[in-house]
């Protein structure tokens, strides 16, 4: 089952935590949210196996902090 970690503000932020998260050796999955008509500004929910949700959490936390 996948679980949402992080919703990104937009699809460069998404696309940038995602090549994080998958340079640690995990599956991510970016689903957009709202309108189609928003493209790159719409919001983005990131994902990961339910599994690797806590590590991956803990992942882009400390990317927000540095």
């Amino acid at each position: 089952m996948w679980t949402v970690i992080y919703i990104a503000p937009n699809k460069a932020i998404a696309e940038k935590y995602k090549k994080n998260l998958t340079d640690e050796g995990m599956l991510v999955q970016l689903r957009p949210i709202g309108s189609a008509h928003l493209g790159e500004h719409a919001s983005v929910e990131i994902l990961v196996p339910e599994s690797e949700a806590e590590e991956a959490h803990e992942i882009i936390t400390s990317l927000m902090g540095s």
